[in-house]
């Protein structure tokens, strides 16, 4: 998977999103009496200064995210590395003084002033090992930046969607609570007519008042959702009011042996080839080491006494009789046959979320066609039915209050049902790196 899935990504995502927002802006403020009402146009940029899309969360998560700057740094490191391992040995100078205390001795009569230069040759391609592995761990880097781009990508999409599900939520529940208060005024004129007990205006009040508490919880639940999405994309407050998405737009997955496929191309995968052929050139590393090095050496001496000169050469090697680095080469090699298993761990872990995440959409499809098809049309039929009767003295507050709390549990269902949906879709998009097969699309009524 390169840059360009993770561009397609964005993309297709941002696509979805232009889909009609299914949770309303926050109406623009009055101005003041005295003061000139906003143009149209300043309307409209203000709007869009403090709307959110997905598109631009996206963008925003890969250019500011900080966890990218430290993929960023990982691979410069990596670099570094690749670089020092393809340097040779320095060459090493020295200087030697014999025989130049004083004295009468033949041997001792004059100093030797000898001047050496020296340079280790190493034998086997230890330095091509080195690069070799070096550059395995290069690559591996830069995968690991690809992996974290997509993590952030989807960790960004899920925490939109928590934060378009709650401001949704928000707006049944005020929907909810204005129906309810709707219903006072008619017990209050019930009451008062002494058709119905006063007790029936307090549950009903109660109602309103549980209900508008669940709302101020929502609220609490969307500042932490807006701070968690604001954090992803690496600002330290929102710099938005709402978020706009549409929860109603449905996509179909595709088949789940489709996606155990793809998974093979998410970049938490693809690092492990780079490993192998690190870890490859970690072990040949190994191998060498054990074939001696040549230190070849050069240098000028200087007899004081005779007032001559010479050239003085020398090769040194070590003798490879105790140290054979046995214990190393085991060592690597069980480091390197050790990655088929570890990706295959890998592997499953990823196959184990992206099946989780297909199941539970299907499931959420399903639940969200028999919430359309058979429960909220049963539970607003009997509603409306309820309240037609209520105003003729045929049905119990409590009957009504019964039938509004069904149609506002059977819609709070169909919302958690839409926001599981979306979460796994956009899990199975950031694993597989491509948006979701569409075999069959379906907007909410």
């Amino acid at each position: 998977m390169t840059v360009r899935s993770l561009g397609a990504l964005c993309a297709i995502i941002a696509v979805a999103n232009a889909a009609p927002a299914t949770v309303r802006a926050q109406p623009a403020s009055v101005p003041k009496q005295g003061q000139p009402a906003p143009r149209q146009g300043q309307q409209a940029s203000a709007q869009a200064a403090t709307s959110l899309t997905l598109s631009r969360a996206l963008q925003q998560a890969i250019n500011a995210n900080p966890r990218v700057a430290v993929a960023d740094r990982n691979i410069g490191m990596a670099d570094g590395r690749r670089q020092q391992a393809n340097t040779l040995p320095n060459p090493t100078v020295g200087f030697e003084v014999d025989n130049f205390a004083a004295g009468t001795s033949q041997t001792v009569g004059g100093a030797e002033t000898t001047l050496m230069l020296s340079q280790l040759i190493e034998l086997g391609g230890k330095r091509d090992a080195r690069t070799a592995a070096a550059l395995g761990d290069y690559d591996a880097m830069r995968w690991e930046r690809e992996a974290t781009k997509l993590e952030i990508l989807s960790e960004t999409a899920i925490a939109f969607v928590e934060a378009v599900s709650v401001q949704r939520r928000i707006a049944l529940l005020d929907r909810q609570a204005t129906a309810l208060e709707g219903l006072v005024p008619l017990m209050q004129r019930r009451a008062e007519a002494g058709a119905s007990s006063p007790s029936e205006v307090s549950r009903t009040q109660a109602a309103v008042g549980m209900t508008r508490l669940e709302r101020e919880r929502a609220r609490l639940a969307l500042a932490v959702a807006r701070r968690e999405l604001t954090a992803l994309m690496g600002r330290d407050s929102p710099d938005f009011t709402v978020v706009s998405g549409d929860l109603g737009r449905l996509v179909r997955p595709a088949p789940l042996e489709s996606l155990i496929k793809a998974i093979d191309d998410n970049p938490q995968l693809m690092r492990w080839t780079a490993i192998r052929a690190q870890r490859d050139g970690d072990l040949l590393v190994a191998r060498l080491k054990p074939i001696p090095d040549v230190t070849a050496s050069v240098g000028w001496r200087y007899y004081s006494e005779s007032g001559e000169s010479a050239i003085r050469l020398g090769v040194s090697m070590p003798i490879p009789v105790f140290d054979r680095n046995r214990g190393a080469i085991r060592e690597a090699q069980e480091n390197s046959q050790k990655v088929h298993a570890e990706r295959s761990v890998n592997r499953l872990a990823l196959i184990a979320v992206v099946a989780k995440a297909h199941d539970t959409a299907m499931s959420q499809l399903q639940q969200l066609d028999m919430l359309r098809k058979t429960v909220l049309p049963n539970a607003r039929q009997a509603l409306a039915t309820i309240e037609a009767g209520y105003g003729q003295g045929r049905f119990t507050v409590l009957e009504i209050l019964d039938a509004y709390r069904t149609v506002a549990d059977a819609e709070l269902m169909e919302h958690d049902a839409l926001t599981s949906f979306h979460t796994a879709i956009a899990t199975i998009e950031g694993l597989t790196g491509s948006p979701a097969v569409l075999s069959q699309t379906r907007t909410a009524k």
